[in-house]
C-alpha cells in the first residue's frame, strides 16, 4: 500500500468512526454536578469537573461549556482524566465554582476535521513533506506476506528508527540524550506521546536533560496547551507552557510597544503645537520688523520737526545772507511752519501704526513663547522617531503588534511537546514544519495520528514504546497499532488511559 492510500483510507476510517460517535451519542450533552477553576495561564483556564459514572470521551476534542450562572458560554478542549474528573482547558472564565452546569462535547466534528487533514494530504501532497512518512507505511498497514525482517532491513535507520524496552526509565534516557544531541544541532523536535499526563512527564524529563546539558531550556523547549502538573521531574513545566511562554513574550513586547506608543502619541502631540508655535514667532518676527521699520521711520520725521524748531529758535540770529539763502531755497519762517505742521502728521500717523503693531507683539509673545521643557523633549522624540525609522514605520510596529502570531511564535522553539490529536486538528501545526519526530508510546497512538504528526517531517521519525504492547508474531500486521479509532481512544474515570 502507498502511503495516499493509507491516508486516504484512514481519512475515510475516522469518516465512519464520526458516523458511530453520533450513533453512540458521544456529542450529547454531560450534566456537570459540580466544576472548580484549578488556574489560569495567558489567556487559558483549566476546569476540574466532576462527571458521572460511565461518561466517555476523547482527549482534544472541542468543547463548550454551558456555565449556568447568567454568563455567556465558553469554548475549550478536553485535556484528560484527573483522580476521576475531567480537566478542560477554556479560552474565558467563567467563574471559581460552577453548579450543575453542562458540557457539549464535539466528537464528530473533531473526527471530521482530523479526516479532512489527512485528504489533504492525500491529495495535497506538495503542502506537506511526506518523504519520512512514506517509510511509516510497511509498519502501519503491511502488504500481505511481508516479512517482518525484511520490512526492518528496508527501512533507512537514519529515516526511521525504533526503540522499544521494558523500562520507561531507561527508554527515556535515551530519548533525552538524542534530544540533546539533536537540540546541539539546531533541530526543530516535535515530541509526541499519546495523552497529556505522559506529555507532561515527558516534557520534565527533557527539561532536566537539557539543564542538566547547560542548555537554556526554557528558550527551547515548549509544551503546547496547559501542562495537568505543575512539576514533573522536579522541573516546574508550567513556565513551560507554549500559552506562559507566549504570554510572557508578548507581555514584554506589549509593554514595549505601550512606551512606544506613548511617545508616539507625545510626538504626534507635540508636533502641531510646535508648528503653531513657529508659525507664530514667525509672525512675531515680521511685525517686530515692521516695528522696527515704523520707529526708523518716526525716529526720521522727529528729527525734523527737531530741525525745524531749531531754525525757528535762531532764525533771528542768523546772518542776513544765510536768510536770503534759505528764503531763495523755500525755507522762510512761514514754510517752515507749514512743513512742522506735515511733519507733525506724519509722526501722529506712524506712532498709531507703532501702537497696532506692539500690541499686536503683547498678543503674539505668548502664543509663540515655547515651554521651556518642551523643545528639549520635542527634540529627544524626535531623534527617537528617526532612529526607529519614521512615524510611518512606527505605525507599521504598533500595527503589526495589535495581535499575536503564534505560528511565529511556535517556530522560534527547537522542541515542541504535544498530542498526536492537537497536531491532527489544530492548524497551528499545519503551518510548521519539524525535522525530527520523536514519538513515545508509538503503539498506543492510532494510525491516523501517527499520519498526521509525520507529515510535518522533514528528516527523521522516531519511535519508541514498551515492548509489552507490541504483539510478536510472524507479519507485521499484528501489531497494536488499532483498527478502531474510538476503541483506542476513549477514555472514562474507570480507564484513565488509553490502551491500545
Amino acid at each position: 500500500m502507498k502511503l495516499d492510500e493509507l491516508l486516504a483510507q484512514s481519512a475515510s476510517q475516522l469518516l465512519d468512526e464520526r458516523d458511530v460517535a453520533m450513533n453512540q451519542g458521544l456529542d450529547a450533552p454531560l450534566d456537570i454536578p459540580h466544576a472548580s477553576h484549578l488556574g489560569k495561564v495567558g489567556s487559558l483556564h483549566l476546569y476540574r469537573c466532576e462527571v458521572l459514572p460511565g461518561s466517555k470521551m476523547i482527549a482534544d476534542v472541542p468543547i463548550t461549556l454551558l456555565p449556568g450562572n447568567d454568563m455567556e458560554a465558553t469554548e475549550g478542549y478536553l485535556l484528560g482524566w484527573g483522580n476521576g474528573a475531567l480537566l478542560i482547558q477554556t479560552f474565558d472564565h467563567v467563574g471559581q465554582t460552577l453548579e450543575h452546569c453542562t458540557l457539549i462535547p464535539d466528537t464528530s466534528g473533531f473526527l471530521e476535521t482530523g479526516a479532512a487533514r489527512l485528504s489533504d494530504m492525500a491529495t495535497k501532497p506538495d503542502s506537506f513533506t511526506l518523504g519520512p512518512a512514506e517509510r511509516l507505511v510497511p509498519w502501519l498497514q503491511p502488504s500481505p506476506g511481508s516479512d517482518a525482517q525484511q520490512i526492518r532491513d528496508n527501512i533507512p535507520t537514519t529515516v526511521l528508527s525504533m526503540q522499544w524496552g521494558d523500562d520507561r526509565a531507561s527508554r527515556w534516557t535515551k530519548l533525552t540524550a538524542l534530544i540533546v544531541d539533536q537540540v546541539r544541532k539546531n533541530k526543530r523536535i516535535l515530541l509526541v506521546a499519546p495523552d497529556h499526563e505522559t506529555v507532561d512527564a515527558l516534557t520534565g524529563a527533557v527539561a532536566r536533560a537539557l539543564k542538566m546539558a547547560a542548555l537554556p531550556h526554557r528558550s527551547i523547549l515548549c509544551r503546547y496547551e496547559l501542562p495537568l502538573t505543575k512539576e514533573a521531574a522536579t522541573m516546574p513545566i508550567y513556565e513551560l507552557g507554549y500559552e506562559a511562554q507566549m504570554y510572557h513574550f508578548y507581555a514584554k513586547a506589549n509593554a514595549n510597544k505601550v512606551a512606544l506608543r506613548k511617545k508616539y502619541d507625545r510626538f504626534r502631540e507635540l508636533t502641531p503645537i510646535l508648528a503653531y508655535k513657529r508659525d507664530k514667532q514667525k509672525d512675531l518676527n515680521e511685525v517686530k520688523l515692521l516695528e522696527w521699520r515704523l520707529l526708523t521711520q518716526l525716529s526720521d520725521w522727529q528729527g525734523k520737526v527737531k530741525g525745524i524748531d531749531k531754525i525757528l529758535l535762531d532764525y533771528e540770529a542768523l546772518p542776513i545772507w544765510k536768510r536770503m539763502g534759505m528764503q531763495f531755497a523755500g525755507k522762510n519762517v512761514a514754510t517752515l511752519a507749514e512743513y512742522r505742521v506735515i511733519y507733525e502728521g506724519k509722526i501722529h500717523g506712524l506712532m498709531q501704526e507703532v501702537e497696532v503693531a506692539q500690541a499686536r507683539i503683547k498678543e503674539l509673545i505668548p502664543e509663540a513663547t515655547i515651554p521651556k521643557d518642551m523643545r528639549p523633549e520635542y527634540d529627544v522624540l524626535k531623534e527617537e522617531i528617526k532612529r526607529l525609522g519614521g512615524t510611518k514605520k512606527i505605525r507599521e510596529m504598533l500595527s503589526a503588534g495589535e495581535g499575536t502570531n503564534r505560528q511565529a511564535f511556535a517556530q522560534n522553539k527547537r522542541v515542541m511537546a504535544t498530542t498526536p490529536g492537537r497536531i491532527l486538528t489544530d492548524p497551528l501545526f499545519r503551518k510548521v514544519p519539524y525535522d525530527l519526530l520523536i514519538v513515545d508510546d508509538a503503539p498506543r497512538i492510532p494510525t491516523p495520528l501517527l499520519l498526521a504528526a509525520s507529515g510535518l517531517i522533514r528528516e527523521r521519525i522516531f519511535l519508541s514504546g514498551d515492548t509489552n504492547d507490541l504483539v510478536q508474531g510472524e507479519h507485521l500486521g499484528q501489531m497494536c497499532w488499532p483498527h478502531k479509532f474510538l476503541g483506542t481512544m476513549l477514555s472514562s474515570p474507570a480507564q484513565p488511559a488509553p490502551v491500545g
